[in-house]
């Protein structure tokens, strides 16, 4: 339901407004006592404030304070005689929606109320937003099971956590953990902590191997692939403005500094979207140490103070870096997501000794399914076998 009230003291337009026809008005002077009548109204109904302007400061302090308490449920529409180009931008910065005359005719008012009724879908949709959102809460069975689990492992594996942080230091310059943005459960960003295992700058020289990254189709021709997606990539960062082949029927895509013919850029973007994991196998960025520490999966003990913190669980969907998780937000990816981020997963104990080669599909679909049917049985499961494939049989 959608209610309006008139916020102001106006003899005329209060008087006016009483004639409004097929339409339930309140009428205040005091916004706080608007912001009890949202307060108090059934969570569906929205409103329309028709706000008297006043002094300009004391507007924007009721302005300010209706849209703190009422968030998204109250569209508000400052009736004005003037308005000086100044004021407009502060009542904008502060939160009102629309403008009208005071001496507008009850027919003007009455269709502006209207042409809102007919869109409040999209005009409070911040707020119905809000309410739909799904939200992940771990169960308190598995947060206990975390808590008791990583807490005795840090303690027992300890003298382990001591001799890796001395090789790494002996082998290579750089810090001993390595700590990354990753997302995990409900999209949450936090700090991921691992055993450095690569050369220090081994971020900066990813591009370098794209070209050995596993999860390329496997339908195409890699080298194809990548030629097309690097030719791409050249004209939007290289050279965005160089010589482009136009035909008569070509649909060119122009930005600020860019000049791109659509076909190129929908190539571009199919491949990416088709090939979020990266994943290189024999990657020459990896240390000595860093290949051991993977081999039995020692680089991802740290991790333990993850689950500990709450960051993750045991057993879950692994977290993902933010260029991955980024390409994984249809509705049909949302279910991985309202799931626990784990240290140990579906998808690793299916085939983690096979040298990883699992497609970015069937592993996004193990994700999903893990976040439509985890249980503690289904955890135990994977944990035990996580047990017996520690030690990968290749280098991956």
């Amino acid at each position: 339901m959608l209610q309006v009230i008139y916020l102001g003291s106006d003899i005329t337009t209060v008087a006016r407004l009483k004639y409004m026809p097929n339409q339930a008005l309140q009428l205040t002077p005091n916004y706080r006592e608007v912001v009890n009548w949202v307060k108090n109204a059934p969570e569906d109904d929205n409103f329309i404030v028709l706000m008297e302007k006043k002094n300009l400061n004391e507007d924007i302090t009721a302005i300010t304070y209706i849209r703190q308490e009422c968030a998204h449920r109250a569209y508000i529409i400052l009736m004005i005689t003037e308005l000086t180009e100044a004021e407009r931008h502060r009542y904008l910065q502060c939160g009102i929606n629309d403008t009208i005359s005071r001496m507008a005719s009850l027919t003007e008012i009455h269709n502006k109320i209207l042409f809102i009724t007919d869109r409040q879908d999209q005009l409070f949709a911040n707020n119905k937003a809000d309410k739909k959102i799904l939200h992940f809460k771990i169960p308190l069975w598995k947060r206990s099971f975390d808590i008791v689990f990583s807490f005795l492992a840090i303690i027992i594996l300890s003298p382990i956590f001591i001799l890796t942080a001395i090789a790494i230091a002996i082998e290579s310059r750089g810090p001993i953990w390595y700590t990354s943005k990753r997302v995990g459960t409900n999209y949450k960003i936090f700090n991921f902590l691992k055993f450095r295992s690569m050369y220090s700058d081994a971020d900066k020289r990813l591009k370098e191997y794209m070209d050995k990254n596993q999860y390329i189709d496997e339908q195409k021709n890699i080298e194809d692939d990548m030629t097309s997606y690097n030719k791409v990539s050249d004209i939007l960062q290289l050279n965005p403005l160089g010589d482009v082949e136009i035909k008569e029927d070509d649909v060119i895509l122009v930005g600020d500094d860019t000049i791109i013919k659509e076909e190129d850029y929908k190539e571009h973007k199919k491949i990416k979207e088709e090939n979020p994991y990266v994943k290189i196998e024999h990657d020459p960025r990896i240390t000595h140490v860093g290949r051991f520490i993977r081999k039995f999966s020692i680089d991802e003990l740290p991790q333990l103070f993850n689950i500990l913190k709450g960051d993750m669980s045991v057993v879950g969907n692994r977290p993902l870096p933010l260029y991955e998780a980024e390409l994984l937000t249809a509705d049909d990816c949302i279910d991985r997501f309202m799931a626990p981020a784990g240290l140990t997963g579906l998808w690793q104990v299916e085939k983690r000794g096979d040298s990883g080669k699992m497609s970015a599909e069937e592993r996004k679909q193990l994700d999903i399914k893990y976040g439509r049917t985890y249980s503690f049985g289904l955890d135990m499961k994977i944990l035990f076998r996580t047990i017996f494939a520690f030690a990968q049989k290749d280098d991956v």
